[in-house]
């Protein structure tokens, strides 16, 4: 009787300190679920680390609106859009260190079918998207026809005029990062996808990051929705197929900021690598672009330097951000097109981190 005494109020006093609960973190939930609501979208996922440490990883709303399934933050797998081009940046990187790749040699060096235009194109204007590489035009953005290979994903572009001459203008390409995808696997030898997952994706443990095939089951992959005057709708069916590199993942809040860890502590490629990657490029005329390969980098509104990348898919908004200095990680992932994780999202750095 002693015994179960005693262990009853070793339960009971474990019991209480599991319910204290940080105010700190209490905020930031708060927060994170009145953008949720103000959104009006289904279901978020949202995880923060400092120094290599999870101080905040939850699910909030709803994976699945039909069947009522809840966000799970380590598995739930969401349409994390753009941010997929910070991961294949990281897969670049990879072949920079492995001196596998000239960031300034002609892209036809990897691609030699890849049309030539007036002007010539490197890996580095591509994956700074100073090409001149156009983006999205009319209804693109919806395609759901299957592209069976990275090659395949280029027929939609590679016959189109450039934009501009290459290095004299920034413009925003997803279509450019369709280009880098063949330029890797061009220099690695190896196909797109198998390079990111045996190269990228499982040594740093990420195990619920994967491209999304339609025609395949993936487990804890959440529902896709939008809002139509206060009623919740399925998103349009669409295949990415056509865009893996700049918008073909899916993955957890915690698979990110695993990687962002991992680009913290130049656990994939040393830190020269990494700075040739985050460091914004420069226009010819001397102007900076806020964007470097694969990652943006500036300072948010509370003074803290960040890099990092947001991402915008059909049934999905996200956005990554790494601050350097103090060695804190952010991710976010909604399963609906119209999000508030923009510059919203810098808030939850200032809650977690003020005295």
């Amino acid at each position: 009787m002693k015994k179960l005494i005693y262990l009853l109020s070793v339960l009971l006093v474990v019991g209480i300190s599991c319910t204290t609960e940080d105010p700190k973190i209490k905020e930031a939930e708060d927060y994170l679920e009145q953008l949720r609501v103000e959104s009006e979208s289904i279901g978020w996922t949202a995880t923060v680390s400092v120094d290599n440490e999870i101080v905040f990883s939850k699910g909030f709303g709803l994976a699945n609106y039909e069947q009522q399934v809840p966000v799970y933050p380590g598995k739930t797998k969401f349409r994390i859009g753009s941010i997929s081009k910070a991961l294949t940046a990281a897969g670049l990187g990879i072949l920079i260190e492995e001196g596998k790749i000239d960031l300034d040699a002609s892209v036809q060096k990897y691609v030699p079918d890849f049309p030539k235009k007036k002007y010539g194109i490197t890996t580095r204007q591509v994956a700074g998207h100073l090409a001149g590489i156009r983006h999205y035009n009319g209804n693109e953005f919806l395609s759901s026809k299957y592209y069976p290979t990275v090659k395949d994903g280029l027929t939609i572009f590679m016959n189109d005029t450039l934009l501009f001459e290459p290095g004299t203008q920034y413009s925003y390409s997803s279509y450019g990062f369709n280009l880098l995808s063949a330029i890797m696997e061009g220099a690695s030898g190896e196909e797109f996808l198998n390079f990111m997952q045996t190269r990228v994706f499982d040594p740093l443990g990420m195990t619920e990051t994967t491209a999304e095939r339609m025609d395949s089951l993936i487990l804890f992959r959440a529902g896709y929705y939008d809002m139509d005057n206060g009623k919740v709708i399925n998103a349009p069916f669409v295949d990415n197929s056509y865009k893996w590199a700049g918008g073909g993942f899916i993955s957890t809040s915690e698979d990110l900021v695993k990687f962002g860890n991992a680009m913290l502590n130049n656990a994939i490629f040393p830190e020269e690598v990494k700075q040739l990657l985050i460091t914004p490029q420069t226009l010819s005329d001397g102007k900076k672009t806020g964007y470097g390969m694969g990652f943006a980098s500036g300072i948010d509104e509370f003074e803290r330097n960040y890099y990092g990348h947001g991402g915008g898919s059909v049934g999905g908004c996200s956005n990554l951000i790494i601050y350097p200095e103090e060695k804190m990680v952010v991710a976010v992932i909604t399963n609906d097109t119209r999000a508030k994780v923009g510059s919203e999202i810098y808030k939850i750095a200032e809650i977690l981190l003020k005295d």
